[in-house]
């Protein structure tokens, strides 16, 4: 397998700090793979995309404004540009601008993504409830998370009265472009949020 997709094909699960399991799947850290991946996502199907910052205390939900006016790379810095309504940058490769200020290389470092990941977030009964991709820097804080289109919720994020899994088209066209896996029965799975 090529460096455009993942190398590993079976998540990791992991149970998070709010008690929730996860399915992981590590994805390359190479600036041409992350740029391509936030290209494709932001040019491609910006319309579909929930995004933001995910910390404690705080998730910021943000819907694009519509497809960016141009994405651009410099200094290690993808930036995702709307004309007049916004931009936002991810230090996705070597930002050499670190070097020259006080930080030095460990400030290189900081600032660089260490960790790309697609996850899935499952249920008490190991059902899948939420699908997306997230980015944390080299100290481990989070960068963005972005989050697919859920067969659980509709477009105006409101609770759906049915389940509609066509709604995962985005999920597994990632999975198999980027990590190398193809769609899998268990993400139909799921019941949604309202079952006990």
């Amino acid at each position: 397998m090529t460096t455009q997709t993942a190398t590993r094909k079976i998540p990791r699960a992991e149970v998070q700090s709010n008690g929730r399991a996860e399915h992981i799947w590590p994805l390359p850290l190479e600036e041409a793979f992350l740029e391509r991946l936030l290209r494709d996502l932001f040019e491609n199907h910006h319309e579909k995309l929930t995004f933001g910052p995910l910390i404690q205390g705080a998730a910021y939900e943000l819907k694009a404004p519509g497809k960016p006016e141009r994405i651009t790379l410099n200094d290690g810095y993808l930036t995702v540009h709307w004309d007049g309504r916004g931009h936002f940058h991810l230090c996705i490769g070597s930002n050499y601008g670190a070097l020259k200020s006080e930080g030095g290389p460990e400030l290189m470092v900081r600032r660089r993504t260490s960790r790309a990941e697609f996850y899935r977030s499952l249920d008490k009964h190991g059902h899948p409830v939420s699908w997306g991709l997230r980015l944390f820097n080299g100290a481990g804080e989070p960068q963005i998370a972005i989050f697919m289109p859920n067969p659980f919720l509709t477009d105006d994020d409101q609770l759906a009265d049915e389940s509609d899994f066509t709604r995962l088209a985005l999920w597994d066209y990632l999975m198999r472009q980027y990590a190398g896996h193809d769609p899998d029965p268990l993400d139909r799975q799921g019941k949604g949020f309202r079952h006990g």
